[in-house]
């Protein structure tokens, strides 16, 4: 007999091109982390999505346009965050000088995140980024 196939929990919310939504993403995640009993891991997580919506602002989202977050929690613990816009270029964690005043968001998804890569998306890309967390209490989810 085969066993059943658990789907996983995904909660998905669109955003405007405006710094607004910076913050409103940011409340998003922490309500679904709240949601799926997860906060071990749950600063680190919104401080991905902070950084993550501000790169879609700043360089992936066209005027007219908006972004979407997509939060994943796969069965094995993992919560993958997925940053989905539909600008031109692929973005690079590079490193930068203490004058810089931008340039560290990557850096921060690439030190927080347990994985990140980005994904092809028509039009644009999706930045996405993971991290296993300790299980939910039982009956979170």
């Amino acid at each position: 007999m085969n066993d059943a196939t658990q789907l996983p929990y995904f909660h998905k919310r669109f955003y405007r091109r405006t710094p607004r939504s910076v913050p409103m993403a940011r409340d998003f995640g922490r309500k679904t982390l709240e949601r799926w009993g997860l906060t071990d891991r749950a600063e680190d997580m919104l401080l991905c999505v902070s950084e993550l919506a501000t790169n879609a602002l700043l360089h992936g989202v066209p005027v007219g346009r908006g972004f979407l977050l997509h939060m994943w929690l796969l069965d094995n613990h993992v919560v993958r965050l997925e940053m989905h816009d539909s600008g031109d270029g692929r973005p690079v964690a590079s490193p930068t000088t203490p004058e810089e005043e931008r340039g560290r968001g990557l850096l921060l998804v690439d030190a927080l995140a347990d994985s990140w890569g980005v994904g092809e998306r028509d039009p644009g890309k999706v930045v996405w980024c993971e991290f296993k967390c300790a299980a939910p209490p039982e009956g979170a989810v």
